[in-house]
């Protein structure tokens, strides 16, 4: 899925998860009623959608990431692109084999 792309069937991710709503949303900031409103298919906003693909279809535990690790993935990507392409092939390959 690329970044900020619509995703559909938000409720369908949360129950394959196994979470309940209150569960799924406070994990990116929203609240249960708010999260609702989105299942429901009201509109939501890219920054939610982009953190909601993040933590939940990524899988990245967001309270592990930090600004350092910002600046060396951007610093990596423009400095060695060649091998920035490289980790992020094999990062994707492991964590289908996962």
């Amino acid at each position: 899925m690329k970044s900020f792309e619509k995703i559909e069937n938000i409720r369908d991710i949360r129950k394959k998860l196994g979470l309940n709503q209150m569960d799924f949303w406070s994990r990116i900031g929203v609240t249960q009623s708010g999260g609702s409103r989105y299942e429901s298919g009201r509109n939501m906003p890219k920054p939610v959608r982009e953190l909601l693909r993040l933590v939940h279809i990524e899988k990245i535990d967001l309270a592990k990431v930090n600004r350092d690790d910002l600046a060396i993935a951007s610093l990596l990507k423009s400095r060695q692109p060649d091998l920035y392409a490289s980790l992020k092939k094999e990062a994707k390959a492991e964590s289908k084999n996962k």
